[in-house]
């Protein structure tokens, strides 16, 4: 039976602390089998919707104790402090957004990502520590920060899935890092968005993905406008295994 275990850790970086929520697979403690790692960002809605911040959950939990392949996940659970959350998932200062001001604490919650969680977790558990079985993601800010992170940090991500991604509040940030970061050729990132998300049509939604999806050739994509898709958990959850099947193939 697979486990989620619950840890309490420190970002110095933030000074702060976060939960862990890590799934292990199902059989993780009657073999010796390592496994690839998928970091994701908002770990607390991952799993159980009485942990979610809304009350639905994405039920990880429920999809990968079925899926084919076996994984261990690392959620991360976000600051809950006022607007803390969206200064962290920021990776750069934002002097005017239609969020407001933004701090961009998003490359001190990476650096602590890649240099100090990343170890621990691969010294813990049985790990596949190499940046072919290693990726990143989450929704909407957490999005956003995936997909910075597999280009600011590629030689540790190899994969990324970034659901209902605010990649414009960053774009000519995200271009800029694009064009002084180099990409490995089998990198892979997973887009999509719900076409209830906006007063867009699809076609409009599409070019807004596309757009980023071509800034970092050569890395392949996949590009998903979601039917009815909202910009909420229910809709994430209905894409695990899209995102999974695209990055893990």
């Amino acid at each position: 039976m697979s486990m989620i275990l619950k840890q309490p850790y420190l970002i110095e970086e933030l000074h702060r602390m976060t939960t862990l929520h890590i799934y292990l697979p199902d059989d993780y403690d009657q073999s010796d089998q390592r496994y690839p790692v998928m970091y994701m960002l908002d770990g607390h809605n991952l799993f159980f919707d009485e942990d979610a911040t809304y009350g639905k959950s994405w039920s990880l939990e429920a999809f990968l104790s079925t899926y084919e392949k076996p994984f261990i996940i690392v959620g991360i659970e976000c600051d809950h402090e006022g607007n803390n959350r969206l200064h962290e998932y920021c990776p750069y200062p934002k002097e005017h957004s239609f969020l407001g001001p933004l701090k961009g604490n998003g490359e001190l919650f990476m650096h602590w990502l890649v240099h100090t969680l990343k170890p621990m977790i691969d010294m813990r558990f049985r790990t596949w520590p190499s940046r072919e079985a290693t990726g990143i993601g989450g929704s909407s800010m957490g999005g956003l920060m995936a997909y910075y992170g597999v280009i600011r940090y590629n030689r540790i991500f190899s994969k990324a899935a970034c659901l209902s991604p605010s990649l414009i509040l960053c774009a000519k940030e995200l271009e800029e890092e694009v064009g002084e970061d180099w990409l490995h050729p089998d990198t892979r990132l997973y887009l999509s968005i719900g076409d209830q998300e906006m007063s867009r049509d699809s076609q409009t939604l599409y070019s807004y993905l596309d757009h980023f999806a071509s800034i970092t050739k050569p890395a392949l994509s996949q590009i998903n406008i979601i039917p009815d898709g909202k910009h909420n958990e229910a809709s994430w959850e209905a894409q695990n295994k899209m995102y999974f099947d695209y990055l893990w193939c």
